[in-house]
This record gives structure tokens, C-alpha cells and sequence, in this order.
């Protein structure tokens, strides 16, 4: 059995647990919140103790793996503590709001060879893959990407400096597709404004705009907000020489030519997520970890390149 630890009982931990607790080789020995009736309420339900001190909980359950999911101002040193007991990790995203702290984080967890999952569900996701796939013999010239989303339920998701907003903590997603499939983004520009929800206690912006240049000359942009709409909608497309890529949802639409293929998937991507972090931790296959934490660095720090370009009104160029 492999044995899972969780810390942080909301709700990305709930999705965790849906894919986690049937899973024949998982036994959840510990599930850790600030809030004890929180984890005590998960315990109740998926097993394992309740614990407020997750070094406590390290300690005294000695599990095989950490799942790491509390808001993105919240990670401590949970990181390099979980790490020198040689204990594995899956980190949600954004995997956290400082470069610098990251990098550090990134070098402990490197030092002590223990494997290291992000919670970018989306690239285990069969469009994604397939896509892909088709990708890999192309040339790419643009990148188009949208979401139009609700509000989250946290009182922390509206603070800037605790999530980072919108791009940073939700759209994060979006943009990690955008590199999965198109390659590294060496140039950010961004422009964003807070409009409608000004009264309603937001300090972060409601509307987003993004430029991006990736390292092949592709150019890309997304659009991102949050406020009230009649729908909610993300997409993703690739233009190349004689065709045209579209994942919305989990359908993948290609055109080439005359010629339209569609994909409709119904996949559940954060059980393919999490039971390949399982599956990693038991064979020691790291090749199943599809967003290891370096691409989870290189979205953070696409995100964090935009809140910088939109604050300064300056271009933010990356290594």
C-alpha cells in the first residue's frame, strides 16, 4: 500500500479524495487542516486521523506521499519539511506567489531526489494529449485562449496578495495548456483593470489581457475575467499552416484543410492525475508525472510576468 498524507481539507482535497480512496493500493493515513472539524469531516469520510499540525502528522504517520493542497499564500515550509523526510509530493497549483521562494523550494526538493507532482490536472486530459500528438511534426504560428469563469467560494481568492489573482490561481490552467502545447514563453505583456467587481471587496483585477511570444516565435493571447456573465467558457486555439486546433472542454476539434476531425473525451483527468502520482511513488517511474514542479515554475512565472507587465506597463522578458 502506498500510504497518502493530505494537507489543506477544501475542496481541490475533496476532488483528491474522489480519485484517491477507491484506488486499490492508497491507504490515506492522515488528513491535516488549520480547522480541525475540516480534516475531521474528511477523515469521517475517506479514513486516516485528523491533525492541525501537519509536522505532527509527518511525523507520526510517516507516509509515502504529501498532497499539498492549501491557497497558494499558505505553503510555508511544508515543502522542504516534507522533503527531508524523503517524503513524495503532489503540489496543487499555483505552487506558490514568489519566484524566488519557489526556487528555493525547487532546489530542496531536487536535493533530496523525492518526486514531485503539480496539480495541472489538464495535461493528463485525453484532448490535451491528443492534441498533443498531432502537435509534434507541426510548425506553430498563434496561440488563442479565453476563459470566462464564476467566482470561486474562498475569502482569500479576491485578495491579490493572497492568490495571486485570477491568471496567477485559476487561469493558471489555461496558460499551462497554452505551453504544453505550444513550448516555453520567453515574452509577456499584460494588460489589467478591476471594473466591475470594485465594490464588492475585490483587489483583484476582473479583466485580463495577455500577450505572449514562445521561444519557437509562435505568438499568443488570452483574455481572462471573472465577473458576472450570461455563461461560462474557456478554449484553447492553435493555428499552424493549413489547419486549426480547438480544445474546448474536453472535445478536441482539428481542421485541416476540407477536412474537420472531432474528439470527444470523457475522461476523469484528476483520477489520471492522481493515480499516476501513485503509480510514480510505487515504481519509481517519474516519466508518468506529467507536470513535474519545473513546468509548474515556468507557468507561475508566465502568470507572475503578467501582473508585473500590467502593474509597470512594461514588457517582461523571460529566461
Amino acid at each position: 500500500m502506498v500510504k497518502i498524507a493530505v494537507m489543506g481539507a477544501g475542496g481541490i482535497a475533496a476532488e483528491h479524495m474522489k480519485a484517491l480512496k477507491p484506488h486499490p493500493k492508497v491507504e490515506i493515513v492522515g488528513i491535516c487542516d488549520v480547522i480541525l472539524e475540516n480534516a475531521q469531516n474528511m477523515v469521517n469520510k475517506n479514513g486516516g486521523r485528523a491533525y492541525t499540525h501537519y509536522e505532527e502528522m509527518l511525523d507520526r504517520e510517516q507516509p509515502d506521499g504529501l498532497i499539498i493542497s492549501v491557497p497558494p499564500f499558505a505553503h510555508g515550509d511544508v515543502e522542504e519539511v516534507a522533503a527531508s523526510r524523503g517524503i513524495h509530493l503532489l503540489v496543487e497549483k499555483p505552487v506558490g506567489l514568489n519566484m524566488d521562494a519557489v526556487r528555493k523550494k525547487a532546489e530542496v526538493m531536487q536535493a533530496a531526489g523525492i518526486i514531485v507532482s503539480t496539480g495541472y490536472c489538464l495535461r493528463y486530459m485525453e484532448a490535451l494529449q491528443k492534441a498533443r500528438a498531432y502537435l509534434s511534426d507541426k510548425p506553430i504560428a498563434m496561440v488563442r485562449a479565453l476563459r470566462i469563469s464564476g467566482i470561486p467560494q474562498m475569502p482569500w481568492w479576491p485578495i491579490m496578495d493572497k492568490s495571486g489573482g485570477q491568471l496567477v490561481e485559476m487561469t493558471t490552467h489555461n496558460v499551462d495548456m497554452m505551453r504544453c502545447l505550444a513550448g516555453d514563453i520567453t515574452k509577456v505583456s499584460a494588460d489589467m483593470n478591476l471594473l466591475v467587481m470594485k465594490d464588492g471587496g475585490f483587489d483583484i483585477p476582473d479583466v485580463t489581457s495577455a500577450n505572449f511570444v514562445f521561444a519557437n516565435g509562435a505568438v499568443g493571447h488570452i483574455d481572462t475575467t471573472f465577473f458576472p456573465q450570461p455563461v461560462e467558457r474557456a478554449y484553447l486555439e492553435v493555428m499552424g499552416p493549413g489547419y486549426l486546433l480547438t480544445i474546448e472542454g474536453r472535445t478536441l476539434t482539428i481542421i485541416e484543410g476540407k477536412q474537420t476531425m472531432v474528439y470527444k473525451g470523457d475522461d476523469d483527468f484528476y483520477r489520471a492525475q492522481d493515480h499516476a502520482f501513485i503509480e510514480a511513488i510505487d515504481t519509481g517511474d517519474r516519466s508518468l508525472i506529467l507536470a513535474d514542479y519545473s513546468e509548474a515554475m515556468k507557468t507561475l512565472e508566465v502568470t507572475l510576468a503578467a501582473n508585473a507587465s500590467a502593474a509597470s506597463g512594461q514588457t517582461v522578458y523571460l529566461a
